[in-house]
């Protein structure tokens, strides 16, 4: 009798801890990982570096696989977490394009042989990858802002074209797309299952990889996808300044930070002596050489698991890549010691923004345009951005990598609308230059928008030095 009744009281302590972790996991007081075969997975790109479990060195091989960001295991996510009593009321996401073919090659070397052709039963899979193909050979009647209607929706060339979207780079945003759906639309049905044109704001570069890639995430989001509720405005620069883009002091900062660059390499001997190795194996001048941005294309064989160029003089080596992969990694780190990069990022990333706060500002006064907002963008975009903001230790943007600002409402305090900013699906909100000690102050898990606005509308000045008080000042300040 007494075996049986501590059996039975056994079995409701189990059933109490369960109802207690199951119920903090519905109410998002806990993340959940997801899981695969039974094993926990982990977040294939760290965003800002951990000392616990990085290597105990700076491993140039681990960096560039954090960024190929090759589809695997499903990731852990931060989005979407929030009190209950918070109600999110829009979401502005911001994007690299997806893996592509490289921009440069090697000269006297072939051509990386890698197939553009979006097929259902090669990997990296898909469930949806068969469907978007399906559905994108429908859409080249979609109604899109000049020159956009004149790109591919798809890439189809068995062997890829310079800067081609690939297989991956479809799947990668299929991937982000699906992982937003089930928290945005799935979790807080941000929006309504009758949703207009109007609460979507889709803005893409001029070229086929961002447009592809932005169409691929969407295709992963929306419930149904509408032909004639999608529609891409065009961006003519990569750093989204709309008519804002002229800006003498961004470009001074831009000579400057390039110039920093200059020097660090002419003082890399290791990296010289490199370059000179390669260009006797494939026997062309060293500045021939450099000027081909060699670590484009050997980063694009890497990722795809391609053998790097072979001739009669020789191979290029994974050492040779380490040599290159290194020094990127080390100008990396010292640009955000140096400044000049941040007078650029500063100046450079305003103008998006100041477009993105404003559009904020305009739903908490209850407007319901523009609820979903998607830039599909580069790194030289996602970048200045994060330098901006004051994310010194966030990672260079890899492929597919997505920003996001969530705007929440409190709705114990309508009046009140705070933000969470995350960085491949990790929270860095208090990483942030606006908001890293506001969490000492308040318990909420997220930051006022107003210290946002205040950010962007002054403080972002005050940042630069010179007395400027708006964009249109700082950008004509005489004297660096």
């Amino acid at each position: 009798m007494l075996f049986r009744n501590r059996f039975v009281l056994l079995l409701a302590l189990a059933a109490l801890l369960a109802f207690v972790s199951l119920s903090l996991q519905f109410f998002h007081l806990i993340p959940v990982s997801a899981t695969k075969n039974g094993v926990t997975s982990k977040n294939r790109k760290r965003v800002m570096p951990d000392p616990a479990t990085e290597p105990p060195v700076m491993d140039p091989v681990y960096e560039a696989l954090l960024y190929c960001n090759i589809p695997g295991v499903a990731e852990r996510s931060m989005e979407g977490h929030a009190p209950h009593h918070f109600k999110l009321v829009s979401v502005h996401v911001f994007i690299r394009h997806g893996d592509r073919y490289p921009l440069y090659t090697i000269p006297k070397t072939k051509r990386p042989e890698i197939d553009c052709t979006l097929v259902a039963n090669r990997k990296p899979y898909h469930s949806k990858l068969e469907a978007f193909v399906s559905h994108m050979s429908k859409g080249p009647g979609a109604s899109f802002e000049s020159p956009l209607h004149s790109l591919p929706l798809y890439s189809s060339h068995q062997l890829c074209e310079m800067g081609e979207l690939t297989q991956t780079g479809v799947v990668q945003h299929l991937r982000n797309g699906q992982l937003l759906r089930d928290i945005y639309l799935k979790k807080h049905r941000l929006l309504p299952s009758d949703w207009a044109a109007e609460q979507l704001h889709l803005e893409t570069t001029g070229k086929s990889r961002t447009l592809q890639s932005g169409l691929a995430l969407l295709y992963g989001f929306l419930p149904d996808f509408d032909w004639k509720k999608v529609y891409f405005r065009h961006q003519p620069s990569a750093l989204f300044c709309s008519g804002n883009c002229y800006c003498p002091l961004r470009s001074q900062y831009l000579e400057k930070e390039q110039r920093r660059q200059y020097l660090l390499r002419l003082n890399n001997r290791q990296l010289e002596r490199t370059y000179e190795e390669m260009a006797r194996i494939v026997d062309i001048p060293t500045k021939q050489l450099r000027a081909a941005n060699p670590i484009d294309s050997l980063l694009c064989l890497f990722c795809h698991n391609v053998s790097f160029p072979c001739t009669k003089n020789g191979c290029i080596t994974m050492d040779h890549f380490k040599v290159i992969k290194t020094h990127q990694i080390e100008d990396e780190r010292e640009r955000q010691e140096k400044k000049l990069y941040l007078g650029y990022a500063l100046l450079g990333a305003h103008p998006i923004l100041n477009q993105t706060v404003s559009r904020m500002q305009h739903i908490a006064e209850g407007r319901k345009a523009g609820l979903f907002t998607l830039y599909s963008a580069h790194d030289v975009t996602l970048a200045p951005i994060l330098s901006a903001l004051g994310l010194t230790g966030a990672r260079f943007p890899r492929f597919a990598a997505r920003l996001v600002f969530e705007l929440w409402q409190d709705r114990e305090k309508p009046q009140e609308h705070s933000v969470r900013i995350l960085y491949d699906g990790v929270d860095i909100t208090f990483h942030t230059s606006f908001c890293q000690d506001h969490h000492r102050r308040s318990p909420k898990p997220m930051c006022p928008l107003e210290n946002l606005v205040r950010f962007i509308k002054k403080d972002m000045f005050v940042a630069l030095a010179g007395g400027s008080t708006n964009y249109y000042e700082a950008c004509h300040r005489e004297g660096f």
